[in-house]
């Protein structure tokens, strides 16, 4: 699956991986395939593939436990989809601060209001 492209293996993993999970691929069971199993799938080095993990731990998607696996984090899927689209996640955040605004704006009225009887 690694390809010639520019990035390195381990930043061409994560990445897919990122996708995955915006995805919702893993969302069932919550848990990411072992080393061994990105090794297989992907065919990298077991390196590439505890550094493309420590990508996504880094970008805090998942989290490992030793003996156990690699688990997606409770805001992992938003998180990934943002990572993936820049452009939608800032989208997002302009609406949310718009619904603030007039949140807020709401109330202030209504503390003028009180403050004025």
């Amino acid at each position: 699956m690694v390809e010639w492209t520019g990035k390195f293996a381990y930043q061409q993993v994560a990445d897919d991986l990122r996708r995955r999970i915006a995805n919702g691929e893993f969302a069932e069971t919550g848990q990411l395939p072992s080393y061994g199993d990105l090794q297989k799938a992907y065919e990298i080095t077991v390196t590439v593939a505890r550094t493309a993990i420590n990508q996504l731990k880094t970008d805090r998607l998942v989290v490992s436990h030793q003996g156990k696996g690699v688990f997606l984090t409770p805001d992992a899927g938003r998180t990934a989809a943002q990572l993936a689209d820049p452009v939608e996640a800032v989208t997002e955040l302009r609406k949310e601060v718009e619904q603030l605004r007039s949140e807020v704006g709401e109330l202030r009225q209504r503390v003028a209001t009180l403050e004025g009887n």
